[in-house]
């Protein structure tokens, strides 16, 4: 019998590529997006999917009940991916810019991932893999709403691992950096609606964010890796007798992980500010 896995995020990127390549290598995939238009497409390329908005409750208990009925009551993996950036200065970003940042990135998650463990203890086993970024280990600037989101996710996560230990119920976190996706895009979009004709002391730096951080230059794009290498990681975590806590994506995300655990936080925020600076050139 195939291995199952429900998928969050599908529509695009590395949920994607995530749901067809494991599709195509036998699993059998639950791809999930909240709008019916990308469910669709996803059923006309094979797959089984089912609308899940992950901001939504109802949507989560429907969408996990609907896989539970096709697999009769059990579920061998789930991958965590739906997600969203909102850029901007701490001091900019709202009460509702946060709330929301947080229920798509990490309520949902968390809600999601607590009605699947009861599922998983009672089969005996099973695997919770849950995509977070390079900036759940270290902070940016200018990306404060989103960084604590992933920090927050790195906590849930570390906490589950050790809390399921002897459950037979395998957590991995996945960190990625620079890959290609619909990130930035969604991450313009949610500056044009929420920051763009705002007044803020930053407001200069966000007309630069305008060509740097939304248009990555060429050099940038050097680092940039696709969605596959995340699948490539995926898999691992998947089928690894012991699976690792943490897979980085692309060399960005091992440096920052290396220089995180051995320079002082002085140093490290001299690093990313660096960073910032070398993006505006």
């Amino acid at each position: 019998m195939p291995k199952s896995i429900l998928i969050t995020g599908c529509s695009s990127g590395i949920g994607l590529d995530a749901a067809l390549t494991l599709h195509k290598k036998g699993y059998r995939v639950f791809a999930t997006a909240r709008k019916p238009a990308d469910v669709e497409k996803l059923k006309a390329q094979g797959l089984e999917s089912f609308i899940l908005d992950v901001n939504d409750s109802n949507s989560i208990k429907n969408a996990l009940s609907a896989v539970l009925e096709k697999t009769g009551g059990t579920l061998d993996a789930l991958f965590n991916n739906a997600g969203y950036m909102q850029p901007g200065a701490v001091e900019d970003i709202t009460r509702d810019m946060m709330r929301a940042q947080f229920e798509t990135n990490v309520f949902g998650t968390m809600e999601l991932t607590n009605l699947v463990i009861p599922v998983m203890r009672k089969q005996g086993f099973g695997r919770i893999i849950i995509n977070t970024s390079i900036l759940g280990i270290v902070a940016m600037p200018y990306r404060g709403v989103y960084n604590a989101s992933k920090f927050a996710l790195e906590g849930f996560a570390s906490t589950l691992r050790q809390e399921l230990h002897s459950a037979n119920i395998l957590v991995s976190i996945i960190a990625p950096g620079p890959v290609e996706s619909h990130l930035r895009a969604t991450a313009h979009d949610q500056y044009q609606s929420t920051l763009a004709t705002g007044h803020s002391v930053h407001q200069s730096l966000y007309k630069k964010m305008e060509k740097y951080f939304f248009n990555p230059v060429e050099s940038e794009r050097r680092f940039t890796k696709g969605p596959d290498a995340v699948t490539e990681k995926l898999l691992s975590a998947l089928e690894s007798k012991k699976p690792k806590a943490h897979y980085y994506v692309s060399v960005p995300a091992h440096l920052f992980a290396v220089l995180r655990r051995i320079l002082p936080d002085c140093c490290m925020d001299w690093v990313m500010n660096k960073v910032i600076e070398g993006e505006k050139q």
